[in-house]
């Protein structure tokens, strides 16, 4: 299988964001993190009685958690179900290889920041924090080595990791129940939770969605907003039928759908990308 023209020729110009989900992780069938966001609810409501009607539903099931049980509760499950050894797959190694400008990672697992280690000292990641902890930050920045960052020492580092859901390194940040995204998306349709130097770095490159689904008004929203003032083309790799909403949202945002299972789709990519740029285009 290889790689689409476009895409070859964007990721031969430098001009391709990666915006990876949760189902990366279900690349390796052995992996033990959850990989969709109902996996996730039912680790959460193993251990904390949550009515049954929202056992299935993340942001609904942390909300009761955080209500009841207080929000150091709902760390400490997220903790737990994300601490597990796991190893990076061929697409995170080669995420963490070909040296993209930006790689936005929307899920709370650690393995993308895995690949990169070792590989350079010249990345580090931009971080949402949930405003019960943080009130009046939206992001924290880290070193590649975890230390925290002075705002606007981004636009020093060669790769930047924005994570817009928090992640578990290095501090346990996250975004999770119902209040967390309220507090965003009060805000995110002008922008203010998005970094400054992620805004600058998509204003002429497309994305690249694996691992992403736009099946919820949460997802949607997310992806809206961050490739906004994108000029593209954007591409998703989107196997089985979309729902109605999915089509829609990638017929009005201009996202090309790739029908192609993830996982050939990656051996392809892994198998056919051009090199990378000499120099990234800022």
């Amino acid at each position: 299988m290889i790689v689409p023209n476009d895409l070859h020729d964007a990721l031969a110009a430098g001009r391709i964001i990666p915006y990876v989900g949760p189902g990366l992780l279900a690349l390796d069938p052995a992996c033990p993190l959850p990989a969709t966001p109902g996996d996730l609810a039912l680790r959460l409501t193993e251990r904390v009685t949550v009515p049954h009607k929202i056992r299935g539903n993340l942001t609904a099931a942390a909300q009761f958690i955080e209500n009841f049980k207080h929000r150091k509760t709902v760390n400490t499950l997220m903790r737990d179900a994300f601490v597990a050894k796991a190893t990076p797959n061929m697409l995170h190694d080669w995420l963490a290889a070909y040296g993209f400008p930006l790689v936005v990672h929307a899920w709370y697992d650690d393995l993308l920041r895995l690949a990169l280690e070792g590989r350079s000292d010249d990345w580090g990641l931009v971080q949402a924090v949930s405003q019960a902890e943080h009130y009046g930050a939206w992001t924290h920045s880290f070193r590649h080595d975890g230390t925290p960052s002075p705002q606007g020492d981004e636009v020093r580092w060669g790769t930047l990791v924005y994570e817009p859901l928090g992640a578990l390194h290095p501090a346990c940040n996250f975004l999770v129940s119902d209040s967390d995204f309220v507090e965003v998306l009060t805000e995110i349709d002008i922008q203010t939770p998005i970094p400054a130097r992620v805004q600058e770095l998509r204003k002429d490159r497309g994305f690249l969605f694996l691992g992403c689904r736009f099946a919820t008004q949460l997802e949607r929203v997310f992806a809206r907003q961050i490739m906004k003032r994108s000029p593209g083309p954007h591409w998703a790799v989107l196997p089985g039928a979309l729902t109605r909403n999915e089509s829609r949202f990638v017929a009005e945002q201009s996202i090309i759908p790739i029908a192609w299972d993830l996982a050939a789709f990656a051996s392809g990519l892994v198998g056919d990308a051009p090199a990378p740029p000499a120099r990234a285009v800022s």
